[in-house]
């Protein structure tokens, strides 16, 4: 039997909040409880907000809660290569497009349209009917693009329905039935990045041997795109639980952006990893 395997994955973006700790602490217990292995992943695929100083402070952050990682960690950043495979089998299978949008053009033309699950619009699939010849000719003049998974096409490819396996709070599991039609079209690659959050976390998650997926509620539908990415990519399914999300004060999710007080901040207070731990309810 293989150990299961839990991985804690932060972007090296800001600081650590009470919200991390939660995801963190719960994964590292849940694998200690199992016989299993715990990971660290540092995803950085975006060059412009990533910085090594918040990664050594993530690290930091870890020990102090008391939590021990495998060595050595994978950072998303040295990986970029396998992603790229992904995204040529992709290419392959004919369910990838050249977007040229601007986020302007896609308000503008899907403004009054439906929304995906986090709210936004969806996006029209303008770029879909480009002709070959029209999108050699765009990126020859050197034109800005993303790359989108052609949703229908994808979901054309399946030949049974797409579930995932939800463990929910830990006791029992139950079938969940995926929806990624629900986003539409989404981005898996831009022109300076060669992948996106969905595609990176699904090839990672696969090269890693990640067995269990445990992370908050707010990407509980995003688990849909990347069981259907699985699928297309014929990797192997983990089971899924998605915990809690911790809310401040003004009852909206704890964000680093927000400015949403630090595990650096509450350690200058004098709290301890224990007092971190009744604060969640761990």
């Amino acid at each position: 039997m293989t150990r299961p395997v839990f991985r804690f994955a932060p972007s090296p973006n800001g600081q650590l909040h009470l919200g991390h700790a939660l995801s963190a602490l719960l994964n590292r217990d849940l694998a200690r409880a199992a016989g299993g292995r715990f990971l660290v992943r540092i995803e950085d695929i975006d060059p412009g907000r990533s910085k090594r100083g918040f990664e050594a402070q993530i690290f930091d952050d870890l020990a102090w809660l008391g939590i021990d990682w495998e060595k050595p960690v994978r950072r998303q950043s040295e990986h970029l290569h396998e992603h790229r495979l992904a995204l040529d089998f992709l290419n392959r299978r004919g369910v990838l497009y050249p977007c040229f949008c601007t986020r302007g053009d896609i308000r503008a033309a899907s403004s009054a349209g439906p929304k995906d699950p986090d709210g936004a619009p969806i996006y029209p699939g303008t770029c879909r009917h480009l002709t070959a010849a029209e999108r050699a000719q765009r990126i020859s003049r050197n034109e800005p693009y993303v790359l989108r998974l052609d949703m229908a096409r994808a979901l054309s490819f399946l030949r049974t329905p797409l579930v995932w396996t939800e463990s929910g709070d830990g006791e029992t599991e139950q079938e969940v039935e995926a929806d990624p039609g629900a986003w539409g079209d989404v981005v898996l690659a831009r022109r300076d990045v060669a992948t996106s959050y969905h595609l990176a976390v699904t090839v990672d998650d696969a090269a890693q041997g990640v067995t269990h997926v445990v992370r908050g509620k707010d990407l509980y539908h995003a688990t849909s795109v990347h069981r259907l990415l699985q699928e297309m990519l014929d990797l192997r399914a983990p089971v899924y639980r998605h915990h809690r999300i911790i809310l401040g004060k003004d009852g909206k999710k704890l964000s680093k952006s927000d400015g949403a007080e630090s595990l650096r901040v509450m350690r200058g207070t004098g709290m301890a990893p224990a007092d971190i731990r009744r604060l969640l309810k761990l």
